[in-house]
């Protein structure tokens, strides 16, 4: 089933209805050549820089993406998200205490950026993260890896777990703070934005608890945040800076302004100052110099889908965030909308679980997929369901 609605054609997957969108970008299809406006000059001072629109799946900007480069304290990202899967599961708990042990005093008590933490302290579980998260407190990673994980070592297989999950390729972990390790733990410029997408979308309790603070005061000391947009860029609540001498300066971040969500990374920036006015700037760019039209606010039903088997023949489909179509200025492409599943779709299902894809596709380009999760649980039908279900399958 194909229906025509401005630029746009919507495309029903098997078994499935697409909804209207909220949105077509107006103009037709008449000329399909829009550029943005070039990048300002100030991100050319970083080797490696990726803009990621997580609200339509389209990237902005790539340079390098899949480069490999030392992360430094970047590296934190990971050691977060680890923390909150472990969090959602119910295997770390945000008021567990953990105490600090010698060895992890004695050897990170006064090396790098760290809270300062005391010999034989127990900080809980959201008290690190808001030391790793805000000051970059390595001595705070070495502290949760070996509370959560039994040693750092065990800690490091959990994070190299969920980057082989998230499907990061380019990327391993030799350390839970991105402290120098001849190498061993790396990143790309596209798994650290899958990483933080992973991160915002998938635990955003979380992300807003423990990212975008300015200040942390711990043990009588007050330090800031270093994040180069926080409270300059609107909506932007920082994820997390990074910097050695091997790898200079690194940086993901990550700004919301009316429901759309960019993503940036940066890495071995050459100093402190270029890599503040490259984010910045292309942040700024991001936002400005594209076009976005909405197509489905968070919570709306994108479609419906056939159930087997069910208590419910259909099962609505729905966005779990925003979801925009972003184009350059005069850019009136034809459009595409799919639903994508495996099918058929048996029950029982769950509220919430991701079942599907939205499949966006502009003109030529690859298309990319967005989620979208069950609107409703709908639990393993008895057998009056499935011979309903058969029944109205005949008739069909």
């Amino acid at each position: 089933m194909a229906v025509a609605v401005g630029a746009m054609v919507l495309i029903a997957g098997d078994g499935a209805t697409i909804a209207r969108p909220m949105a077509t970008p107006p103009g037709g299809m008449a000329d399909a050549g829009g550029t943005p406006p070039p990048v300002p000059a100030a991100v050319a001072a970083a080797p490696v820089a990726l803009l990621v629109d997580m609200s339509s799946g389209r990237t902005l900007y790539a340079r390098d993406a899949d480069r490999r480069f030392l992360p430094a304290s970047v590296t934190k990202v990971m050691t977060a998200y680890t923390a909150f899967d472990l969090l959602s599961q119910g295997r770390l708990r945000a008021d567990q205490p953990i105490a600090v042990s010698d060895s992890a005093w004695a050897a990170w008590h006064a090396k790098g950026s760290r809270m300062f933490l005391a010999r034989g302290s127990r900080p809980t579980v959201d008290q690190l993260l808001m030391g790793i998260a805000t000051v970059s407190a390595n001595d705070g990673c070495i502290v949760l890896a070996e509370g959560a994980a039994g040693s750092v070592a065990g800690w490091v297989a959990l994070m190299n777990a969920e980057a082989r999950r998230l499907g990061m390729t380019g990327s391993h972990f030799g350390t839970p703070n991105g402290w120098m390790d001849k190498g061993n733990t790396y990143y790309t410029a596209r798994d650290l934005a899958t990483l933080a997408e992973a991160m915002i979308a998938r635990y955003p309790q979380y992300y807003h608890r423990y990212i975008g603070h300015k200040w942390l005061t711990w043990n009588g000391i007050t330090q800031p945040n270093h994040d180069p947009v926080i409270g300059i860029v609107a909506g932007a609540d920082g994820i997390k800076t990074g910097f050695t001498d091997e790898a200079r300066y690194t940086y993901v971040g990550s700004a919301e302004r009316g429901g759309r969500r960019l993503v940036m990374v940066l890495a071995a920036v050459p100093t402190a100052p270029e890599r503040a006015r490259a984010a910045r700037a292309l942040l700024e760019w991001g936002f400005d110099a594209w076009n976005a039209w909405p197509l489905f606010a968070a919570g709306d039903i994108v479609g419906q889908a056939e159930v087997q088997q069910g208590s419910a023949a259909t099962v609505g489909l729905v966005a779990p965030r925003p979801y925009f179509l972003t184009m350059a200025p005069g850019e009136a492409q034809p459009v595409s909308l799919h639903v994508i599943y495996e099918g058929p779709m048996r029950a029982p299902i769950t509220r919430g679980a991701h079942v599907a894809d939205l499949e966006i596709r502009i003109g030529s380009a690859a298309p990319v997929r967005m989620p979208l999760v069950a609107a409703s649980d709908v639990a393993r039908g008895d057998a009056f369901d499935r011979l309903r279900a058969g029944l109205t399958e005949l008739l069909r």
